[in-house]
């Protein structure tokens, strides 16, 4: 049975002859064409197309954050010591982290065995990135495979957040381990 709504918009015979509003938008979008071809051949830009993932797209805002990475200490290990700054802050609970121990290295008894942010939950606003006493975690401004067809893919993984863009340069620098420096002096 068809609904008869109470604002149902009335047809006038203008829009009745459908051709003249097929007319209207082609050139409506005819103008738009020609005017950016008109900017590219007198040297100004007109419409930005990017051949993605080749080309970067020039005119990303300055406030773009991009995506998440881990950075390393000096050995190779991840900086993170698993406080769960970052995911007690995300308003999107979009990081989910699991703490092992790790006894052997006193200055940092615990270590993420798992870290992962569901991008398809993080609205990037950088509060986990301040949140960090350890600098461990970091945005990069390039956002490197983003788009996806699978929600299990947009997860970032451990490994990918540690090796996709490697930085080893921590603001908080820690002195070698006991075990390295013993290593260092035998």
């Amino acid at each position: 049975m068809k609904r008869d709504y109470w604002n149902k918009p009335t047809m006038g015979l203008w829009e009745r002859l459908y051709i003249f509003e097929v007319i209207r938008g082609l050139c409506i979008t005819g103008g738009v064409f020609f005017g950016n071809m008109w900017k590219w051949l007198t040297g100004r830009r007109g419409a930005l197309t990017a051949c993605y993932p080749e080309e970067i797209r020039s005119d990303y805002s300055p406030a773009n954050r991009g995506r998440h990475l881990l950075t390393q200490r000096a050995g190779g290990g991840v900086q993170c010591v698993s406080c769960h700054m970052c995911a007690t802050v995300c308003p999107a609970y979009a990081i989910e982290i699991l703490s092992a121990a790790n006894l052997d290295d006193p200055m940092h008894p615990k270590s993420p065995e798992r870290f992962e942010i569901d991008y398809s939950r993080c609205i990037f606003c950088g509060f986990c990135v301040e949140a960090c006493p350890e600098d461990a975690l970091r945005m990069a401004a390039e956002v490197p495979d983003f788009p996806g067809f699978d929600r299990d893919d947009m997860r970032g993984r451990l490994d990918l957040l540690l090796h996709w863009r490697p930085a080893s340069d921590p603001a908080k620098a820690y002195a070698a381990t006991p075990a390295a420096t013993l290593e260092v002096h035998s």
